[in-house]
């Protein structure tokens, strides 16, 4: 295996050419199992980006956590220590809010199926029936954006976010609001999910960020992640827009429970290893299959569950904002995950390569387990 291994690693060298990755003076224990295959699957991800793209990757198998950061600079790739650098994760903040959803369903202060309408201080336009389940699994029937989002993002374009704030969604909420003829099947809502953090929110009375502070970053020691950057205490990777030029960041107000979650892969591996313990029962229920499709993926709550041909499932979510393109993987029964953080703007046009390479490292895996890839 170390001769298959060292052929790999070779053939990954000559490839490079000028390119080549350079380890890191100090690498702590970050580097040490990451196999050469694995290598280069990030190489071939990030050698075509533009320069200052940055992946910061977290690697568990059976348990154990691995991590790897490594850089496009000076028309090379080396590695860098970034575990503990800060990304926006954009989507993948939708888990987080499905998980205070389901803090919410095992203390009893709500249920799946009850209409969100008997919790808000407002009413849905037309008193619109919309229930908890159906905003964590995409199937209310929202659109992705509400109507008249589009002119304050057009007021921002670096930052579409920032403009709308509470009283634009209450706005659209009792006035605009409209659902699609295909409610109760899966379509992308980030004004669903929005709409879902922004009702725990009233339920609660304390904001977003002071609710998955207290429910989920306290309780898993998740000690870097806020969607306040201004707290944070690690530095932040900038984002790079579409052309590979520093951008700006999003502030993302009264959707924040669609997308604004700054974290990184030290925090969110924890995330990760916290599902692999029964004992976290909010966690197991956000894993609970909510829809089920035989064509395509199946929901949890906020988790896409995609099947693999053996019959195995992954739970994964992805996330991309105008700087940042980010993905996460769980293989529950081998207690596998992947993690990838990217500067990598969603607009960019290879974007994607971002989630392939969270598919294939996680194949990575289940092949040293003797089981099937999964189908993305």
């Amino acid at each position: 295996m170390k001769t298959i291994y060292f052929f790999t690693l070779v053939l990954l060298l000559a490839s490079c050419a000028k390119n080549k990755i350079v380890p890191a003076a100090n690498t702590l224990q970050t580097n040490e199992d990451i196999a050469p295959n694995q290598q280069e699957l990030i190489f071939n991800c990030i050698k075509d980006f533009p320069n200052n793209t940055e992946l910061s990757l977290a690697i568990i198998e059976n348990g154990k956590v691995n991590f790897y950061g490594v850089k496009r600079e000076n028309n090379s790739v080396v590695d860098v220590v970034n575990r503990s650098s800060a990304f926006e994760i954009g989507s993948i903040t939708k888990v987080f809010t499905s998980t205070l959803l389901a803090n919410y369903v095992v203390e009893g202060k709500v249920k799946l199926d009850d209409d969100i309408n008997y919790y808000l201080d407002f009413k849905l336009k037309n008193n619109t029936p919309i229930s908890f389940v159906s905003l964590a699994n995409h199937t209310s029937g929202l659109p992705r954006m509400p109507s008249n989002f589009m002119l304050s993002a057009m007021l921002s374009p670096d930052n579409p976010y920032k403009d709308y704030d509470e009283a634009k969604l209450k706005a659209y909420l009792t006035e605009e609001l409209s659902l699609s003829e295909d409610k109760g099947k899966p379509s992308y809502s980030n004004l669903g999910a929005g709409l879902l953090g922004y009702t725990l929110s009233q339920i609660s009375g304390k904001d977003y960020q002071t609710m998955v502070t207290e429910k989920i970053f306290t309780k898993y020691n998740m000690l870097n992640s806020t969607t306040n950057r201004n707290e944070l205490k690690v530095p932040l990777v900038k984002g790079l827009d579409k052309d590979g030029d520093v951008t700006s960041n999003w502030d993302i107000k009264a959707l924040v429970g669609a997308g604004g979650i700054l974290s990184n892969t030290e925090d969110l591996s924890k995330f990760a290893m916290a599902q692999f313990n029964s004992a976290n029962e909010e966690l197991a229920l956000t894993r609970q299959k909510t829809y089920v499709d035989s064509t395509s993926y199946d929901m949890g709550l906020g988790w896409h569950v995609s099947k693999s041909k053996s019959g195995g499932e992954v739970y994964w979510h992805n996330g991309g904002t105008g700087g940042y393109r980010t993905c996460m993987a769980l293989d529950m029964p081998r207690k596998n995950a992947v993690i990838v953080l990217s500067n990598i703007s969603a607009f960019n046009n290879e974007s994607a390569k971002v989630d392939k390479l969270c598919f294939e490292l996680a194949k990575t895996l289940k092949e040293k387990t003797g089981v099937e890839s999964i189908d993305e």
